[in-house]
């Protein structure tokens, strides 16, 4: 099973989120697992490869 990390957080009535690697994509739902599942179509949007100019967050090594 494939897992990727997201950041969420409850406002009011409404639970926000987004992909850990794609900070600026952000999603909400009514539930925790409807957040869930949009965070996914996101994902598959952002991998497909038909949005241009998407901007990720990575790691940088250093010495």
């Amino acid at each position: 099973m494939n897992t990727i990390k997201y950041i969420y957080w409850q406002d009011e009535n409404m639970w926000l989120g987004y992909l850990e690697e794609y900070p600026d994509y952000w999603a909400q739902g009514e539930t925790m697992e409807e957040l869930q599942e949009h965070l996914k179509d996101i994902l598959k949007e952002l991998t497909s490869g038909d949005i241009p100019c998407i901007r990720r967050v990575a790691e940088l090594e250093l010495a």
